[in-house]
């Protein structure tokens, strides 16, 4: 991110970019179940299966997410993943 906002400020990398850069740089949430239902049902509206699918994870997991008393909540790629959807919505996972 040093090197891409120096650049910036020589005028080689444009804002729009910088703003991408800053939000695929940011770490995601934590990301709670009652959260992971909202943006499957609400932002992707998919199906546990579909979302899976789209997540490239298992249907167990995206059911364990989605339990508070399964204690598993998504992390690294998939929370990336996740906070990209629930940001842009589910178009920005399928371009």
């Amino acid at each position: 991110m040093e090197t891409a906002a120096d650049l910036s400020a020589y005028g080689l990398v444009s804002k729009i970019d910088m703003a991408r850069m800053n939000m695929l740089c940011e770490a995601p949430p934590e990301y709670s179940p009652q959260r992971v239902v909202a943006i499957r049902t609400e932002v992707a509206r998919m199906s546990q299966q579909v979302f899976a699918s789209m997540l490239n994870v298992s249907v167990s997991t995206v059911q364990k997410w989605e339990s508070p008393a399964a204690e598993k909540r998504p992390s690294g790629a998939a929370a990336k993943l996740l906070q990209l959807v629930e940001k842009k919505g589910i178009e920005a996972v399928l371009a």
